[in-house]
């Protein structure tokens, strides 16, 4: 088997240029149908002109709208981020504090005994 070390080069760049064209269509494609702001009629021409002549899609689409993908994921992102700090923060138990706090005054007013305290803390640790 003669295969010049060159040639290990040249096929290794080739691949790596393949890997990174197949990463940005993927790219463009995932921008353009995340896009709100697109109409389906637009989502469908890009589409159909990325398919039909990929360099020159990809590349015209890079020109007219590249400047906004970086934003548009930024906010995607930073929508994310508040959702999930939003989910955390309504379940993570800030029902049970004022659960638990609302037995302790409870108990301290009297209302409930030691023993029925002990109990509904339990019960409301354990949901």
């Amino acid at each position: 088997m003669d295969y010049p070390l060159l040639n290990v080069f040249w096929t290794t760049m080739w691949i790596f240029l393949w890997v990174l064209w197949l990463m940005l269509l993927f790219h463009v494609f995932g921008d353009v149908f995340r896009d709100d702001s697109l109409s389906g009629w637009a989502k469908a021409g890009w589409s159909v002109f990325v398919v039909v002549l990929p360099f020159l899609g990809v590349f015209v689409y890079l020109m007219a709208r590249g400047r906004g993908m970086g934003s548009r994921q930024m906010a995607r992102a930073e929508k994310a981020e508040e959702d999930f700090r939003e989910f955390v923060r309504t379940t993570a138990g800030t029902g049970r504090a004022e659960e638990l706090s609302r037995l302790v005054e409870l108990k301290d007013h009297g209302d409930i005994t030691t023993e029925e305290y002990e109990k509904a803390k339990a019960k409301v640790l354990a949901a």
